[in-house]
């Protein structure tokens, strides 16, 4: 999969931002439409594909979904002398429905919807050049990427129009209860489980596809994120005993392109340099771009427009002496002046960081390991999720369910990681002997392991609606931020939704 996924005449097909809100344009006559197209195996391939370049589309990871993620949590701050307004809004929660950051998420998440959805439809109508193990795989991954998308859609804006059919007109949808958009991921998830391939059988152009692990590990993530931990434990028991994943021994090689799709990657979004040099400039969202933003806005010599917050840094365990050591991955995890890059060969000085050069800046998905700078152009996938993010929900599935010694195994194989090998659980930081000593536990452990890599926001969220945070780790965080605004720009153009449906505190323009 770490391929171009083009065939720009199917661009056309798929246009649609959200729900209802763009206008349905005149067919082209030199290029195929929904009643010539997907009929055979390769043309419906390359439908699922479009879904998968949507995800690497400028409203999603090219760059909009790590700012939106990272920004709303409290792993962030700004490092440059000046972040952009929407964006600075995001950190300190005073965004409202015109925040370009948040409607950029929304229209890339319905845009896979709705790309998802004509592949569903369509599927049956591929008959040349398709076996049936081939339609069952892409109808899985279609199944899949729309369960995604509707997850990421209704943790953030609670109920959400829901799109079981591909958009014909402008007409729009009302919102659904979040009980009927998680019945359809739920449901989804099992129609990708039963035909998705284990990841073994993902192998050479196929690789980066969902996988039977992937949809199981996504229904765990949903159950605990609605804090049904009883729900959750089966499929994180299935992808554990499956054998397909392993925590590798080196941390980095979970942030660097040499080693991606390794044997901790549950799953990942594919990026490439492979395809030249126009860079991430697709405001469009439609798909074509194959590289993220990610280094060039977060890197130390480059905008270093987000960097760690302090209290995430503080988070690390720092100890003089003693038993214990400090946690090499705060070392892993951030760049400081003084540190080397560029395979060793530069050292990172003061005159080339912006801003407060006594703050760390972030080393995580950065390219200059192995370059002098960074650019628009960074080919490193993003891992969404990886197998130490199934050991700590496991953890946190036993704790909760069993008691912290169920889950002290859990916790430690990630804690025991060959280059981290830090001590294992009980410390005399974290006892461990109750539920709530685990807890805190837990919670240290995911925040510390997955630092920068949008997991913290979704946690802090969960955490917060079922009472389980010690206290609130957002300063600026008012009680109506726990939902998103729907983008004015839906109200206004999806018929289904007036100004009343808009989510409490939120002004209706």
């Amino acid at each position: 999969m770490k391929s171009k996924s083009t065939l720009t005449f199917l661009i056309l097909l798929i246009g649609f931002v959200s729900c209802d809100e763009e206008i349905l344009e005149p067919v082209n006559p030199n290029q195929l439409g929904i009643e010539t197209f997907y009929r055979t195996g390769p043309q419906l391939e390359a439908a699922v594909n479009s879904v998968y370049a949507g995800l690497q589309a400028n409203n999603l990871y090219n760059r909009e979904y790590f700012f939106l993620q990272d920004l709303l949590s409290d792993d962030c701050d700004t490092g440059g002398p000046q972040l952009e307004g929407a964006r600075a809004q995001v950190l300190n929660h005073v965004f409202d429905a015109s925040n370009p950051l948040v409607t950029a998420n929304w229209r890339g998440w319905f845009r896979i919807v709705h790309r998802a959805n004509l592949v569903l439809e369509n599927a049956p109508n591929a008959v040349d050049e398709i076996t049936d193990n081939l339609r069952n795989r892409i109808v899985g991954e279609a199944h899949f990427l729309r369960a995604l998308a509707n997850f990421e859609l209704v943790s953030l804006w609670g109920p959400i129009p829901l799109m079981t059919e591909s958009a014909t007109s402008p007409d729009g949808l009302p919102r659904s209860s979040e009980e009927e958009v998680y019945e359809l991921i739920f449901s989804d998830l099992q129609v990708a489980i039963t035909n998705l391939p284990l990841r073994s059988e993902l192998t050479g152009a196929n690789t980066g596809r969902a996988s039977r692990g992937a949809a199981q590990a996504l229904a765990a993530k949903a159950h605990l994120f609605r804090g049904n931990y009883p729900a959750a434990k089966p499929f994180l028991e299935a992808v554990i005993s499956s054998e397909q994943y392993s925590l590798v021994d080196r941390f980095l090689d979970n942030f660097e392109e040499e080693n991606e799709n390794n044997a901790e990657s549950v799953w990942e979004i594919q990026f490439t340099e492979e395809y030249g040099d126009a860079g991430g400039w697709n405001a469009d969202g439609s798909g074509i771009a194959e590289v993220t933003f990610r280094g060039q806005e977060y890197g130390p010599n480059a905008w270093r427009n987000v960097i760690p917050s302090d209290g995430l840094v503080a988070e690390f365990e720092t100890v003089a002496g003693g038993a214990q050591k400090d946690d090499p991955r705060g070392v892993y995890s951030f760049f400081r002046i003084g540190d080397t890059y560029n395979n060793g060969q530069s050292v990172l000085s003061a005159g080339d960081v912006q801003g407060n050069i006594e703050r760390p800046s972030w080393r995580k998905y950065q390219m200059i390991y192995k370059r002098p700078n960074e650019d628009t152009r960074s080919g490193i996938n993003f891992r969404v999720i990886r197998y130490a993010d199934i050991l700590l929900m496991m953890a946190e599935v036993e704790n909760e369910t069993a008691g912290p010694a169920s889950a002290l195994q859990y916790i430690n194989q990630v804690r025991a990681r060959a280059d981290v090998d830090m001590p294992p659980y009980p410390t005399a930081q974290y006892p461990t002997g109750s539920q709530a000593e685990m807890r805190r536990a837990i919670q240290h452990e995911r925040r510390v392991e997955f630092a920068g890599e949008q997991i913290r926001n979704r946690d802090i969220r969960r955490w917060r609606r079922q009472n389980m945070l010690p206290s609130e780790p957002i300063a600026v965080f008012r009680p109506y931020n726990d939902l998103l605004p729907l983008p004015q720009v839906e109200i206004d153009n999806n018929t289904g939704l007036s100004g009343a449906d808009q989510n409490t505190g939120y002004t209706a323009e």
